[in-house]
């Protein structure tokens, strides 16, 4: 009789392969767990959708707000799309199945009601293949009611100031002739007699630069309401040395009466933009700088254009009086003037940072009190649409 002895390491590997099973199962336990709290806790509606388009799961609120319940896992999503009430969601899905990118969309269900909606494709590492997709749902539906309140107030401001703008023309139109004829008749008194009429001249002088300034106001005015508008500008290639000379000779008269030095450095010369905008935020910027100048030193003004990350960047750098920090923020807000003496409605700036944010760029300020500021300006190139 043949006794064959047991191998004693061939005992113990069964128990270990077991243990260490055994381990794996519980974490998996575990982590099943957790997962389902986290179904029954979460506050956001969420689907969780197989390659096959089968729906295999979804959160309690999915349940409340799709009228989902336990008999629709394991049917496919077609026949669930008057529950989701958003028609294009299987082509969505099966995009994302195909690309493995993301989808997210701002979405309005029959129900009227808006969300946003993100599927994430559920990949499977060993592959690197897409298994599903999970689908989130976020009730923004208070967010666009106060977007389109917002609108609502946009357009009343856009429109009051249109109205204001057209209706101060005709008065304005009037005063302006009046004081033409006070000034013609202030010219025959003088041809008729000796009498010295310097003060009438001066109140008709007076009434000529208020005039001006009120005709300056509602034309700013005007420029605001478009501006916020997102009004739509003509883009084309503009060079900067171009603009640059025009607005010299616009500022002409300041330049040679501050007896001005202007510097440029344009290492890029040109940006595809709107003239009319690019004209205006070196008007002001260059204008100002001339306007804010210091006392006690003749003006210095430089002028730089450069290329960096995409957008292009102009500098415009004097050594004027500068801005002390706690103003800095405040000179880009409409009507604010801090040198009472010096002319201007305190529009220029804030119209100047509308234009450029509203072309998806962004304007800085550098100031140091009694030694200049520099303000500068990142533009994005807009594309030339063809059509």
């Amino acid at each position: 009789m043949n006794i064959t002895t047991p191998d004693p390491a061939a005992n113990m590997i069964e128990p270990r392969t077991g243990k260490k099973e055994s381990r794996k199962l519980k974490e998996l336990i575990e982590l099943n767990d957790e997962l389902e709290n986290y179904f029954r806790n979460t506050i956001i509606p969420q689907l969780f959708v197989d390659a096959d388009l089968i729906l295999r799961k979804f959160t309690p609120p999915a349940m409340k707000q799709f009228n989902l319940a336990g008999c629709h896992i394991g049917r496919p999503m077609e026949e669930l799309i008057d529950n989701i009430r958003y028609s294009t969601i299987i082509e969505n899905i099966s995009e994302v199945i195909k690309s493995g990118e993301i989808f997210e969309k701002e979405i309005q269900t029959t129900d009227l009601r808006w969300f946003q909606m993100n599927i994430i494709p559920y990949l499977i590492k060993r592959g690197n293949r897409t298994n599903g997709v999970i689908i989130t749902f976020v009730d923004i539906t208070d967010r666009m009611k106060v977007l389109r309140d917002l609108e609502k107030l946009n357009a009343s401001h856009e429109t009051f100031i249109y109205s204001v703008s057209h209706d101060l023309k005709a008065p304005l139109a009037n005063i302006e002739g009046l004081v033409q004829h006070l000034n013609q008749v202030s010219g025959k008194l003088l041809e008729n007699c000796a009498a010295d009429n310097t003060e009438q001249r001066t109140v008709a002088a007076m009434l000529d630069k208020s005039v001006k300034s009120m005709r300056g106001i509602i034309e700013e005015l005007a420029e605001i309401a478009k501006i916020e508008g997102n009004y739509k500008e003509t883009v084309e290639t503009v060079h900067f040395e171009s603009i640059l000379r025009q607005v010299e000779m616009t500022i002409k008269d300041n330049i040679i009466e501050s007896k001005a030095s202007i510097r440029y450095a344009v290492e890029e010369p040109s940006i595809e933009f709107s003239r009319k905008n690019l004209r205006s935020i070196l008007y002001n910027l260059l204008s100002n700088a001339i306007k804010y100048k210091s006392p006690d030193r003749t003006p210095e003004i430089q002028i730089r254009t450069v290329k960096e990350n995409g957008f292009v960047q102009v500098s415009v750098k004097d050594n004027g009086l500068g801005i002390s920090e706690d103003k800095k923020d405040l000179i880009f807000t409409p009507f604010t003037r801090f040198e009472k003496d010096k002319e201007g409605t305190g529009i220029g700036l804030y119209l100047v940072k509308k234009i450029i944010e509203n072309a998806g760029g962004e304007i800085i300020v550098h100031s140091t009190v009694g030694e200049g500021s520099e303000f500068i300006v990142y533009l994005k190139p807009k594309v030339t649409e063809v059509f």
